[in-house]
């Protein structure tokens, strides 16, 4: 599985530590909240709705490098609109490993 990585940040940044630290600080404080709002979506069988909260959490994919997913998340998205969730288990291990990465930072 592709890596998560602050190259993208630390490039907008440029040398601006604390610039980076609050980019860090919101993506950290979104991601919980938007993952929750998407699973609780899914749980409620609402692949339409979840669709928009994929809208957001796609960006998140760029922003830490994971060009790979966000292509994925992509196609993900318009599956959800067509009311399809047979992508959830990939989506939620992207989920998950980006979760787990944004502990270590």
């Amino acid at each position: 599985m592709e890596q998560p990585n602050l190259s993208y940040i630390k490039e907008l940044a440029g040398d601006d530590i604390a610039f980076e630290r609050k980019f860090i600080d919101i993506i950290k404080q979104e991601f919980p909240l938007e993952v929750a709002e998407y699973m609780g979506l899914i749980n409620k069988d609402l692949p339409r709705s979840a669709a928009e909260t994929v809208h957001k959490l796609k960006h998140k994919f760029n922003i830490l490098s994971m060009e790979k997913a966000y292509v994925f998340s992509v196609n993900y998205e318009e599956e959800l609109r067509l009311g399809h969730t047979e992508l959830h288990p990939k989506f939620t291990a992207i989920l998950n490993h980006i979760e787990t990465y944004l502990k270590t930072i």
